[in-house]
C-alpha cells in the first residue's frame, strides 16, 4: 500500500513503516527514543515492533495500564514524572505503541511535556488504525466524560502495520469497525456497501480506504471548524452512552465502537425524521450494524441520564446540542438541533 502523504505528516502501511521510521531516526539525532505501551502491547506488540527498530539512541520503555478508564490526566501525570525522572529532553521522541487510548494520551503527554515532544503513533487496534491515530486530535477523559481534554497537534508521522490486528481479541477488532462503517455513511455509499455481506475478510485494502477517506476530510478542516465535524457521525449519543455505562455500577462497559454503533443508529432515526433520510435506508443500516454488533439493552430509565451527559459533548456551542444528521448516504449535515422527545423516540426504534 503505497503510503499517504498530509499537510504535517506521513502514514506509512506494512512493510513501509519501518523503513519509513529508520530512516527517519537517522535523519534526526534524537537523545532518548521512549515507547508508550500499555500491558497488552508490551506483552504482544512491543517485541515485534522492537525488533524492527535500527538505532544507537536508547531506548526507554514506559507502561501504562489498559484500559478507557485509565485515560485520564492521573496517567498522565505518570507518564511525564516517568519522561522527566528518565532524562526526557525538548530533542526526545515518544512513540505511541497500542491503541486509542494509549495514541490519544501519548499524543497529548508528547504534545505538553516541555512544551512539546516530538511523537509517532503506531496504531495496534483496528479502530486507532482507522480513527484515534489519523487527524492530530489528542487528549484524555474528565472523569467519565469522554475526551473532554486536549489539543489538536499531528505527529511526525503514523505507522500502520496490520500484522498488529492478529494480537486481537474478536471484540476489539469489531469495536473499530464501527468508525469504518461511519466512514461509509458520512462519505461513500460504494465503500459502506462493502460491508453490507456477511463476509468480512480484506481489512488491509478496507483500512487503507477508511484512512484516505478521514485523511480527504481531516486535510480540508484539521481543526474541526466545518466538515471535520461529519466524523462525529453517531458519536453525539454514542459518547454519552459510553460515558453512562461506564459510570453505571450495574452496567458492562461497552467499547468505543460498540457505543458508536448504537449512536448511528439512533442518528440515522433521527434523519428519517428532521432530513428525510429515506426510511427503506435506515431499516437496512440498522440491520447492518445490529449484525456486526449485536444488541444493546436499554430501559426507559436509562434515557435521561444519558440525555444528561449531553450537554458535555464538544460540538456543543451557544448552549445547543449539536448533531450530525444525513440528508442520504454521504451527504451528512451538521449543527442540527433534536429534541429530547425525539431522542427517546430514537431508543424506543433501537429496541423494537
Amino acid at each position: 500500500m503505497k503510503s499517504i502523504q498530509t499537510e504535517n505528516y506521513s502514514i506509512h502501511f506494512n512493510s513501509n513503516c519501518y523503513s519509513a521510521l529508520n530512516t527517519h531516526l537517522k535523519a534526526i539525532n534524537y537523545s532518548i527514543l521512549f515507547i508508550l505501551v500499555d500491558e497488552n502491547t508490551h506483552n504482544f506488540c512491543l517485541p515485534q515492533f522492537i525488533e524492527q527498530i535500527e538505532t544507537s539512541c536508547t531506548i526507554e520503555i514506559i507502561e501504562i495500564e489498559a484500559g478507557e478508564e485509565h485515560k485520564t490526566i492521573e496517567t498522565c501525570v505518570g507518564v511525564w514524572n516517568a519522561l522527566s525522572e528518565l532524562g526526557a529532553d525538548r530533542k526526545s521522541l515518544i512513540i505511541n505503541l497500542g491503541g486509542g487510548v494509549v495514541t490519544d494520551l501519548g499524543g497529548f503527554v508528547a504534545s505538553t511535556f516541555k512544551r512539546g515532544l516530538n511523537y509517532i503513533n503506531v496504531p495496534t487496534s483496528l479502530l486507532a488504525m482507522v480513527d484515534a491515530s489519523v487527524g492530530g486530535k489528542t487528549g484524555v477523559d474528565l472523569g467519565h466524560l469522554k475526551n473532554q481534554i486536549g489539543v489538536i497537534n499531528p505527529g511526525e508521522m503514523v505507522l500502520i502495520d496490520t500484522n498488529f490486528l492478529e494480537t486481537l481479541p474478536e471484540n476489539q477488532l469489531r469495536s473499530g469497525l464501527a468508525e469504518m462503517l461511519k466512514h461509509g455513511l458520512i462519505y461513500s455509499r460504494d465503500y459502506w456497501n462493502k460491508f453490507s455481506t456477511d463476509a468480512i475478510s480484506d481489512y488491509d485494502n478496507l483500512i487503507y480506504e477508511s484512512v484516505i477517506i478521514k485523511n480527504s476530510i481531516v486535510t480540508k478542516d484539521p481543526l474541526e471548524q466545518n466538515l471535520r465535524k461529519t466524523l462525529n457521525y453517531g458519536h453525539t449519543l454514542g459518547h454519552a452512552i459510553e460515558s453512562y455505562f461506564l459510570s453505571h455500577p450495574e452496567k458492562e462497559a461497552l467499547l468505543h465502537g460498540e457505543a458508536i454503533a448504537v449512536g448511528m443508529i439512533l442518528a440515522t432515526y433521527i434523519s428519517t425524521e428532521l432530513s428525510d433520510f429515506p426510511k427503506s435506508e435506515n431499516e437496512a443500516i440498522k440491520k447492518v450494524i445490529k449484525r456486526v454488533f449485536g444488541e444493546v439493552t436499554f430501559s426507559p430509565t436509562d434515557y435521561d441520564a444519558i440525555i444528561e451527559l449531553l450537554k458535555y459533548d464538544k460540538k456543543n456551542e451557544h448552549g445547543n446540542i449539536n448533531f450530525v444528521l444525513l440528508e442520504n448516504m454521504g451527504k451528512p449535515i451538521i449543527d442540527c438541533q433534536v429534541s429530547n422527545e425525539l431522542i427517546i423516540k430514537a431508543f424506543e426504534y433501537y429496541r423494537a
